[in-house]
């Protein structure tokens, strides 16, 4: 109870002290209110990212396995030659893996162009309205359950509608939205890089908002052999495999064994495909944000530094311009624990004040952010509010050690003859 008594005034002589130096108190914790803002707002915009990128990943459904000639995921470095001269994955490698695989329950396939070829900017059009870049590929009618496709209107195509090489076309949200805005999209012709479509069905916006109103929501999906009719010469294949729930492991297992016989890969060789799930793309993409993070919080701990030597600097001021004080306490019986502690709460008051206004900045970077980039996700988390706190109050405690002991060791005599 007496403790609580004395941190509650120390607390308020504290402030009373900042009060009376309110410029030079500001400036001594500044380094502090610039590490602890780009520490929380790093963590707010990667935190944000996570959360996007794993809503993304997990609307396929966490059974699917994505199988391409090298490792689905992200990239950080580039790819080896060897990687780069792997021949592509076949529509013949779906259908043999979902005929052998039993654990697999259903399997898609994706064709495109190759990678690394250049075949330039797609662009659909519809009267006088365009979109440019968008994504326009053929895929299967199993696309629909293997890749957990939700229609907001409309219907995907069928078995027979593949068969016959049908000119349709299911789009992404964002693009029947920029063809047509309140029009009804269904039953509608546009056109692809000159080819005619009829608009079938259009898909919902993704959860997540970096790539929601991005890749997938400027999706053209055809039917895989339509598109193979007006591209013949692309042949590059990425294919999907539904696992029945709980049998991940046995369906990668299964899948390899199936392709590795297909693609005459000897049993000392590595695999020259890759197979990939969900869960372990999104673990890559925490892999790169923890090292981001990292870095950032080594610059932030140079700010910190700065304003742990400031909030020293302005203590071993205060303990010199405040000797008589400190003379008169020690005279009527305060003892040094009682010293320390009250220049310590000064210098925790200091600091904690600078990363209460580093949070508070940071939240409004993290506002600002959401209004003006939609597509960079920012999410300040409580554990990082109560982080950049600690961690304010942390410097105080640290670099006030000092002051206070120098404070506390000051003979009453000689303090109070001091002028």
């Amino acid at each position: 109870m007496a403790m609580r008594m004395h941190l509650g005034e120390n607390a308020r002589m504290a402030l009373g002290t900042l009060r009376e130096n309110k410029m030079r108190s500001f400036l001594a914790v500044l380094g502090v209110v610039i590490g602890v803002t780009a520490l929380v707002s790093v963590c707010s915009i990667l935190v944000g990212l996570d959360r996007d990128i794993r809503s993304y990943l997990n609307d396929f459904g966490t059974d699917t396995l994505f199988i391409f000639k090298f490792e689905p995921g992200i990239h950080t470095g580039r790819l080896t030659a060897e990687e780069r001269s792997r021949k592509p994955l076949t529509l013949e490698d779906a259908m043999t893996i979902r005929e052998m695989c039993p654990s697999i329950k259903e399997v898609s396939a994706d064709i495109f162009p190759r990678v690394g070829s250049q075949r330039g900017i797609v662009t659909a059009r519809y009267r006088g309205k365009e979109v440019s870049n968008v994504n326009y590929y053929g895929t299967l009618p199993t696309n629909v359950e293997v890749e957990n496709v939700r229609l907001a209107k409309g219907r995907f195509f069928t078995e027979s509608e593949n068969l016959h090489r049908a000119g349709v076309a299911v789009l992404g949200y964002d693009l029947a939205d920029g063809l047509f805005g309140a029009e009804d999209p269904l039953d509608k012709t546009i056109t692809v890089n000159g080819v005619p479509f009829v608009v079938i069905g259009v898909m919902e916006r993704h959860k997540g908002q970096l790539f929601g109103g991005g890749e997938g929501d400027r999706d053209v999906r055809i039917p895989f052999r339509t598109y193979n009719k007006h591209y013949p010469a692309d042949d590059e294949v990425f294919i999907s495999a539904m696992a029945f729930p709980g049998r991940m492991t046995e369906a990668e297992d299964e899948i390899r064994g199936v392709l590795r016989r297909r693609r005459n890969v000897a049993y000392n060789k590595s695999d020259n495909f890759g197979i990939s799930s969900a869960a372990q793309i999104a673990d890559q993409f925490r892999q790169i944000t923890s090292s981001i993070a990292l870095l950032i919080s080594v610059i932030a701990s140079i700010g910190l530094l700065i304003g742990g030597v400031g909030v020293m600097n302005i203590m071993l001021m205060s303990v010199t311009q405040r000797t008589r004080e400190i003379g008169v306490r020690k005279a009527i019986g305060a003892r040094r624990s009682d010293v320390i502690w009250q220049f310590l709460t000064e210098a925790m008051t200091l600091t904690g004040g600078g990363g209460l206004i580093g949070v508070l900045m940071s939240i409004g970077i993290s506002l600002l952010l959401n209004a003006l980039l939609p597509s960079l996700p920012s999410v300040v988390p409580l554990w990082a509010v109560v982080l950049g706190v600690a961690v304010s109050m942390s410097v105080g405690l640290f670099f006030g050690m000092y002051p206070a002991i120098k404070a506390a060791r000051l003979d009453p005599v000689d303090a109070l003859r001091y002028e």
